[in-house]
């Protein structure tokens, strides 16, 4: 049978990102199919290799990479270069003039004292994608300023509307509990390249893209910020209450807690009819959306009492055949041992030969009907592809390489 190749088959990247963000866009390119040469620094590496525990166990009992890294980097070759060598960088330059796409997330501007940056590699390959990944984009009067996650949470707005409200037990801003700006800016930074790709094929010319954190946070409000455009009001934390619909959020019951996401009226009928208050659904204060965005104390204080009369599971039962969005509250553990995840195939595991355990990731969520993602390459170990990437793309002998290694280039 002939093997299905992924969409971006034939597309090389050249990965000069580190941490999140950049690797998490170039993993989504790798799931489809594109050749990823991650460039790490020898003997150190990307530093989430370090950013443990937990902790893989080498195949010797050893101490291996943390967990941390295994997230984002399946898929890709790691090839270690010191490009601030000269003997480095050209090396390199030799390989973007043979790739695609160029990811990089150094600040604004570092990488133009090596010749990497898109002036520089865009003169020796003009068909070359560029993507900048920086906390705050290539101009503008914070451009030199570095940017992480955490802070750009707390600067772009989310940590003002994510926790609970003041005057609550526990009100404070809160952060979400992944690098959700690192993960949206590598989706964003990956569509961007997929549009780029699209150019550069139909015209034979690259272009450099500039995606900052900031402004990735700032499109992120979403409804949040188009709240405070027409009401001039800014946001405030409502813990896990909607800013735009009621009842949207958790109710305690007998047993623990179910989520109820009503997204619209006849729902809220039906959650009535569900709890056995059908008198609420038709309550002039609670008949539509808007009401009961407005009356939600009085809402929620007449709801609540009403779910404490079952357990969790046994009011999902109920309110999902009444056609109520609902849901438990799992830990990470119940969600990747629900029958759903389990159908869906959520959990890959990979063999890694320097390793004692399989490398155990979450599945792609994309589904392709003619070009489905694959998953070739356990994260790799540090420098695994170096001789193999050099030889077979740059033609490099072995005494070649070995000088290069002796040198401490690679």
């Amino acid at each position: 049978m002939t093997q299905i190749q992924g969409p971006l088959t034939g597309v090389t990247v050249l990965d000069l990102s580190r941490v999140l963000a950049g690797p998490w866009a170039t993993q989504v390119l790798a799931d489809l199919g594109a050749e990823v040469i991650k460039v790490e620094r020898p003997g150190a590496g990307d530093d989430t290799r370090q950013w443990g525990p937990p902790f893989t166990t080498q195949a010797n009992g050893a101490r291996g990479d943390a967990a941390y890294f295994m997230a984002a980097n399946r898929n890709k070759r790691s090839i270690t270069v010191d490009m601030s060598k000269p003997d480095g960088a050209d090396l390199l330059r030799r390989l973007a003039v043979r790739a695609d796409v160029v990811v990089e997330n150094f600040k604004t501007g570092g990488l133009a004292k090596y010749g990497l940056d898109f002036a520089g590699l865009s003169a020796v390959n003009p068909r070359l994608v560029y993507a900048s990944i920086t906390g705050f984009g290539q101009d503008g009067p914070l451009k030199d300023k570095a940017g992480y996650d955490y802070m750009i949470q707390a600067m772009g707005g989310l940590m003002s509307i994510t926790g609970q409200p003041d005057g609550s037990p526990g009100a404070e801003p809160m952060k979400v509990g992944v690098a959700v700006v690192d993960l949206f800016t590598g989706l964003y930074a990956s569509n961007a390249i997929l549009a780029a790709l699209l150019h550069a094929r139909a015209s034979g010319q690259g272009q450099h893209i500039d995606i900052a954190l900031f402004d990735v946070q700032a499109a992120m409000l979403a409804n949040q910020a188009t709240n405070f455009f027409v009401s001039g009001k800014a946001p405030t934390r409502m813990g896990n209450a909607h800013p735009n619909l009621a009842p949207y959020q958790p109710f305690a019951t007998a047993d623990g807690a179910v989520v109820v996401a009503v997204g619209n009226d006849g729902q809220f009928r039906s959650l009535c009819r569900a709890i056995g208050a059908a008198d609420l659904g038709e309550d002039s204060r609670f008949v539509t959306n808007a009401l009961r965005v407005e009356n939600r104390a009085e809402l929620i204080t007449a709801l609540a009492p009403f779910l404490t009369l079952q357990g969790t599971d046994a009011w999902i039962e109920t309110l999902e055949a009444y056609g109520v969005p609902c849901g438990p509250i799992n830990t990470v553990d119940r969600v990747f041992s629900d029958p759903q995840a389990l159908h869906r195939g959520l959990v890959v595991g990979q063999p890694r030969s320097d390793l004692s355990e399989t490398v155990q990731t979450v599945a792609s969520p994309i589904r392709l009907s003619q070009t489905p993602v694959s998953y070739r390459h356990a994260p790799p170990a540090l420098g695994a592809d170096t001789d193999t990437v050099l030889a077979g793309a740059l033609g490099l002998s072995r005494e070649e390489i070995a000088a290069l290694r002796e040198a401490g280039i690679v």
